[in-house]
């Protein structure tokens, strides 16, 4: 009788170590002991924790974020958002990152608390633009001069504001955080139109370093 051939043990990925940590970090937090046990309840080993999570609880909330960014993706490739105009389009994208976040709310309040720490600042700010890159990607953005920066700025303000009303939000059917955002798309689009009517008024005027120019070029 032959040995029966053993089964080749299961790969466990950052993703399998996420959701057993989303178990229990509305309740304790993104903490080492929470790391450690939702390793054990993924199986696991220490040195997988070690290479999966290098930074600890710092890279489980960072999988927590490209987990929702990654749901988001795949929520917004099923939207017709070409059809939308692009407050629409803006407020689908920021509207798909809050609903991969609401199965896990307390843990999303919880990993944005962590992420208000000063040692965990810069990761923060880190994972807030790519949320946000991601949000225009998505939705059809192909800038490529200034205003690549200055609509994913933007954005971060919106959706970070947003979310943290949605932290608060106990109103049904979430109608506080809808309203909130509306009036922050507003605000946005207000502004839009101020730079663009700025922009035509001035188009005429001579730039900076044809000014500096002129003056340079005086006996």
């Amino acid at each position: 009788m032959t040995a029966r051939a053993k089964k080749p043990a299961k790969t466990v990925t950052r993703e399998d170590i996420l959701l057993a940590a989303l178990k229990h970090a509305p309740f304790d937090g993104f903490t080492a002991m929470v790391l450690e046990r939702a390793g054990k309840e993924a199986g696991a080993s220490k040195a997988d924790l070690a290479r999966l999570f290098p930074e600890g609880p710092l890279d489980l909330v960072e999988a927590f974020s490209d987990y929702a960014d990654d749901q988001m993706d795949a929520a917004l490739a099923k939207k017709k958002l070409t059809a939308m105009k692009i407050r629409d389009r803006i407020k689908t994208a920021v509207w798909a990152r809050i609903d991969a976040l609401r199965p896990h709310k307390e843990a999303a309040r919880r990993a944005g608390a962590f992420l208000t720490l000063p040692p965990h600042a810069a990761t923060g700010a880190k994972l807030l633009y790519r949320s946000v890159d991601r949000m225009w990607r998505a939705v059809g953005d192909t800038s490529t001069d200034f205003n690549f920066y200055t609509k994913r700025a933007i954005l971060a303000g919106v959706y970070s504001s947003t979310l943290m009303r949605w932290f608060t939000d106990q109103s049904d059917d979430e109608a506080e955080t809808k309203a909130f955002l509306d009036a922050r798309i507003e605000n946005v689009m207000q502004f839009e139109k101020f730079k663009a009517q700025v922009k035509e008024r001035t188009k005429d005027w001579p730039s900076l370093s044809d000014i500096l120019g002129r003056f340079g070029s005086r006996p």
